[in-house]
Order: C-alpha cells, then structure tokens, then sequence
C-alpha cells in the first residue's frame, strides 16, 4: 500500500508544478510590481495596457513567485475614479400661484433653512419654451436675484420627446423662493422637486486624437464624425463643443468600432452604439457611457432640414483604473494579462471593502515582457526526403508485381 501512496504523491506535486508554470503561462502579458512592501497597495493601469486585455478586463491577474518557485495569487478589486454623486431632496410648500403682466409666479416655502441648488419642475404641457427668473427671500418682502432669463424647454412630436426643466443656481439658503415664468399662455405646474445637489468630480485622462474626419451625408441628412485615438483606451466621456452662437437641437448617436473582416469588395466594419442623446444649446454636450475600450469612433448628427453644425472640439476621456491588491506573503509579484478566454476573478476582499485602509501606497510597474510559452513538440515525418518514399513505393510495387506473376505462372 505504500508504493500506491508514495507514487501518488509524486504525481501530485507534478502536477502542482505544472499548474504554476502553467498559470503564469496562460497569460501573454507581465509588469513586475516594485517594491511591493506593503499589506495594502494600488496599482494604476497604464493605457498602453488596454489594447492587449478582454474588453471587460476580466483576464488581469496579480501573480507572484515566492522563493521556492511556487506561484501564488494576489487579491484585488478593479476601482473607477468615478464621480460621487449626493442628492438630498428638501420637503417645500407652495404657497401660491398668481401672475400679472410680467407672467405666473409661483412660490414655494421651505420650513427648514437647508441649501438647495436645484429645482425640478414638470408641466402639464408638452411642447413650450419659457424663460424664467428665481429669486429668494427670507421674509418674502426684500428678493435676491437667484436666476434671470433662464430657459426651461420642452419638445414632443413624432420624433422628438425632450425636456429641459430642471433649474441650477448657486447654494442657497432663503426660506421662500419665487419662480417667476415669463409666458402669455398659464404653466400648468404639475410637480416640483427641490434639491440640494453635489457632485465631487472624478479623475479623468484625456486621450490625444490621432485623426479626426467630418463629411456631410447629404442622403441621410448626417454629419458624420469619424475619430481614432493614439491607442485603444478606456472610454467613458465625450465632450463636443459647438461653434455656432445660435439655438439648435439635434439628435445625436456615438458609436465604437467592435470588429471588421475582409471580403471580396473591400474591408467591412461593425460599429456598436455607446450612447445616444441630444446635442443642444441649453446646456453642456457632454455624453456618458460605461467604460469602454475604444480606438475608433463614429458620431452621427442629425441635422434634419436645418444647416449642419460647425464642430469646433471634441474632448475624448475616461476614468483611470486602478487595482487595489493585498500582499500576505512575500514574493516577486507581476501584473499579467492578455488571456481573452480568462473569467473574471472572485475574492473575499470585494465583500470587506471597509477594512481597505483609505491611504494606499502606489506601486510602480515594471516595462513590459511577454510571458515565453511552452513549445508543443512537432511530431516530424518518419520519412524528411521524398526520394526514401518513391524507393519504398518502388520496392512494394515490384513485389506485388513478382507475386502476381508467379501466381498466374502456378496457375
């Protein structure tokens, strides 16, 4: 019973080894991690890594080598510097609606002295385009310009559903604020919400355009933006910045190239929708999507009848990404990547997240090295020379031909 035992233990440790090659292996991609010293670190990705990894990143490991060879695996969570956002909404009453020749006025207590800086109006109709002004008071007898002539829009046809009514202004504290709707035809005030809104900005890069395109498809009554980036790179904001001084409101869809193969009329591309939206005047043009890696990109415009719009800038950007990885056993550890059929991870730290210190020390990676593959040995033909093949065919068939003939000969 010994032996049995002895041997597979042998076979295990074999097969121990192997796997630890082999997870190194598997991957196409390594960084050593620098002067990993600490339980806790972050690792900032560098974009020049994107190009090579899955597109949902799940083929990123940490994987370390101790001093005995074996190969271990450090935790981590993927982080976005994304934006914090807080809404608080505020309790209000309205005391009264009246208007004169100036328009409808609508005023609105709130008992408690909070800050706002947003109100949400909705309106029982569908299509107008007001201009507003908001003052606040706290004894409703001296008012404070809070906003003037600003613009509350909404559009609702056939191919149109649009709403713009949501007013900003600076931090406020008053206990009456009065909305004054510059309108012949009565607002039909049908909700109003009342907010303190607070928005702590997130880390961005900004990514250099290598080549950007406009033509006008005067069949589908497009403009058509084509755009490629240095590299491929993680996505997630676009900012388009607009020229022309007057009004407009156009429909406007981004996409990203997925994929493209080669036929026999030329080169085809897929390109997959990003976001959708609306390019106007009212506010800023900038559109949010989920994080991306991208190099090409197309947005389409569409101008309808109206003139097409004179682009002066686009901004590409998207958050930075990094690791958050704990270290409990000493080792030479690398960031590894490119294994597209890799699934994501699944470790214990995502569930603990309170326990990751909030300062963190940020390791320094490593240039890049391509991990070596194991060479799949090449069964080579028993016989290299084509002449050792003819002679053996040669040989057969003379031989088949002798039996034959002293065959017929007994015959």
């Amino acid at each position: 019973m010994k032996y049995p035992i002895r041997i597979s233990c042998f076979l295990f440790l074999i097969a121990a080894c192997s796997f630890s090659y082999g997870q190194m292996a598997e991957y196409n991609y390594k960084r050593e991690l620098k002067e990993v010293s600490e339980p806790w670190s972050k690792i900032i990705l560098p974009n020049e890594i994107f190009g090579k990894t899955s597109q949902d990143l799940s083929d990123i490991r940490i994987l370390g080598l101790t001093a005995s060879n074996d190969t271990i695996e450090a935790p981590f969570l993927l982080r976005e510097t994304t934006e914090k956002i807080s809404r608080k909404e505020v309790a209000f009453k309205t005391l009264n609606a009246s208007h004169n020749e100036k328009g409808y006025y609508f005023t609105f207590e709130i008992p408690t002295i909070e800050s706002i800086n947003q109100i949400k109006l909705n309106f029982a109709q569908e299509n107008f385009d007001w201009r507003i002004d908001l003052e606040g008071s706290q004894d409703q007898q001296e008012w404070f310009k809070l906003v003037e002539n600003y613009r509350i829009l909404s559009i609702k046809n056939d191919h149109t559903d649009f709403q713009f009514t949501k007013v900003t202004f600076p931090s406020s504290k008053y206990r009456f604020f009065r909305l004054l709707i510059h309108s012949k035809e009565k607002p039909e005030l049908s909700a109003a919400s009342i907010e303190q809104h607070e928005i702590t900005d997130g880390k961005f890069r900004k990514y250099n355009i290598k080549k950007i395109n406009t033509q006008e498809n005067k069949q589908s009554k497009q403009t058509e933006v084509d755009i490629e980036l240095q590299l491929p790179v993680r996505v997630s904001h676009i900012n388009i910045g607009i020229a022309d001084a007057y009004d407009y409101y156009r429909p406007v869809t981004i996409k990203c190239l997925t994929d493209s193969f080669r036929t026999e009329q030329g080169w085809k591309y897929n390109y997959s929708t990003l976001t959708s939206g609306i390019l106007n005047s009212l506010e800023k043009n900038e559109f949010n999507f989920n994080s991306k890696t991208v190099q090409k990109l197309k947005i389409f415009i569409d101008n309808r009848d109206n003139q097409a719009l004179t682009i002066d800038t686009i901004e590409v950007k998207g958050y930075i990404h990094e690791l958050v990885a704990r270290f409990t056993i000493p080792a030479t550890y690398f960031l590894t990547y490119g294994n597209k059929s890799a699934s994501s991870p699944n470790y214990d730290i995502k569930r603990f997240t309170k326990n990751i210190p909030e300062t963190l020390m940020t390791l320094e990676l490593g240039e890049e090295m391509t991990i070596a593959k194991k060479e799949i040995p090449v069964a080579e033909p028993l016989f290299k020379n084509k002449i050792w093949l003819w002679a053996i065919m040669i040989v057969i068939i003379t031989l088949l031909g002798w039996f034959s003939v002293n065959m017929i000969k007994k015959n």
